[in-house]
């Protein structure tokens, strides 16, 4: 028979530091994503930042009829990143998806379940990197089908780009998409950006694009915004962190407008 352990109640309870972390980024990511989480590894988090995730049901393939699926998900899944705790920002980390559903259905929808917390879309944070970069005709290059692409084109178009040049790959399938290695995508962004672009816009979270940002801006001559990259800088920045990363690209050194 074994001798119960006497466990004694500490007198006190330890003083309690305001949060665990001083800032807290929240993603909102597709069940089927790669990439998102070990770019904001990367791009994000550190010992001040923390990123907390929460994934929501997708199906491929990659239509407007089926990213507009995740719609009825955002609030649920908001809901699930650290409950009754408030944010510093929060993304939803689809690119296609925020266009086809609407950048404001996004952030009411987020702000039902956080309310007041900043809400960042890829497209979104794309459109204020590429006006920080002072970039105002610019390529874009996309791995969707043409029908995925259009309501793309139609976006930055509407926030006053001037669109030279819109190239797409033709995946189906966003878990494909996250296998392009990102050397193909420095070639890919050299056949892809016209003369008279100012930048390049690589859209699509799935792709390892914010690997290849300095090789495609090497490639270009000329500034590249991916999604991840753009919505990592625009987090950062809604945190208060300013400090210039550069091997993630110019947009990296540039403060929020």
């Amino acid at each position: 028979m074994t001798t119960p352990v006497d466990i004694r109640l500490h007198s006190t309870r330890p003083a309690l530091d305001a949060r665990p972390l001083e800032k807290r980024v929240g993603l909102i990511i597709l069940a089927t994503d790669h990439t998102t989480e070990p770019d904001f590894r990367r791009m994000v988090a550190s010992d001040r930042v923390g990123v907390y995730v929460a994934r929501i049901p997708y199906a491929n393939p990659t239509t407007p009829e089926n990213l507009r699926k995740m719609q009825p998900s955002l609030a649920a899944g908001a809901a699930l990143i650290l409950p009754d705790e408030p944010l510093d920002a929060i993304c939803y980390s689809c690119t296609s998806a925020s266009v086809v559903i609407g950048d404001a259905e996004i952030e009411a929808a987020v702000q039902a379940a956080k309310p007041g917390v900043p809400v960042v879309t890829p497209p979104m944070a794309g459109v204020r990197g590429l006006k920080a970069l002072g970039a105002r005709t610019i390529s874009i290059l996309t791995p969707y089908t043409v029908e995925t692409s259009r309501p793309m084109a139609a976006y930055f178009a509407a926030h006053g780009f001037e669109i030279a040049s819109f190239t797409c790959l033709g995946f189906e399938d966003d878990r494909e998409m996250a296998r392009i290695a990102p050397a193909s995508l420095v070639d890919l962004a050299r056949e892809a950006t016209d003369a008279k672009a100012d930048a390049l816009f690589v859209s699509c979270t799935a792709l390892r694009a914010a690997l290849a940002v300095v090789g495609m801006e090497e490639a270009i001559g000329r500034p590249v915004v991916t999604s991840n990259q753009a919505t990592a800088w625009n987090c950062l920045r809604l945190c208060g962190d300013d400090e210039p990363r550069a091997e993630f690209g110019r947009l990296m050194t540039l403060p929020l407008n």
